[in-house]
């Protein structure tokens, strides 16, 4: 199997709506942060290995049993894998960057920056998370609105300018099923569009997770 579609938008702006989407359009299983929740024993240990040691991961390895990806970990080498999957269209997940750092700030940032009071693999995986995106994503500096924002925006544009156009779909969530159907070449579901993951919903399931890989260990 060989990844048809690549998300390249930041977690936050629609990544599990999107994915939900992907997989009722027949590009699933996708690959998302909470498949590194899920299959911890098996995708956590490749993803720390990379955050932390620098390991270029086997991009083959990871994805053999998926047909896409979006969110993190997989978002931080969004380059490396859209040159790897040349074939693959190229979905750009985004939204006013203010809103979406007000988003991180309550959600993603909240739960790595509590990495050392979980247990288990819920500890590995936020630190892997926080090596990755905190450290290396925004340097660091994720009480800096502004910069965070402007990571955001930088992130938006090299997108534009990496991609070619004729791979690449810009779209907000809320745009729902149209244009992603037609830069998929699907046709659109009579069901109604996903939409999942809101601040409050991912605090609760964040929660949920966290308790599930307390008690578990990663080799």
């Amino acid at each position: 199997m060989s990844l048809e579609v690549i998300g390249t938008g930041l977690g936050r702006t629609g990544t599990h709506s999107l994915k939900l989407a992907l997989e009722q359009l027949g590009f699933g299983p996708c690959h998302h942060m909470w498949e590194v929740f899920e299959s911890h024993d098996y995708l956590l240990p490749i993803w720390m290995k990379a955050a932390h040691e620098g390991v270029t991961p086997d991009w083959d390895e990871i994805f053999k049993d998926f047909r896409s990806t979006v969110d993190w970990p997989a978002v931080f080498y969004w380059r490396e894998l859209v040159d790897h999957y040349p074939r693959a269209k190229v979905v750009h997940t985004t939204r006013a960057p203010e809103s979406w750092v007000k988003s991180a700030m309550s959600t993603i940032f909240v739960s790595m920056s509590e990495r050392n009071e979980k247990e288990g693999a819920a500890r590995a995986l936020s630190t892997m998370a926080w090596e990755l995106i905190v450290m290396q994503t925004f340097g660091g500096r994720i009480d800096d609105f502004d910069h965070v924002a402007d990571v955001f925006r930088k992130h938006d544009e090299a997108v534009k300018d990496y991609v070619a156009p004729d791979r690449l779909l810009v779209y907000e969530v809320s745009e729902g099923w149209e244009p992603l159907c037609r830069h998929l070449g699907v046709p659109v579901p009579d069901e109604a569009f996903p939409r999942t993951n809101t601040t409050d919903e991912y605090k609760v399931e964040r929660k949920i997770r966290q308790a599930e890989l307390e008690a578990k260990s990663v080799e």
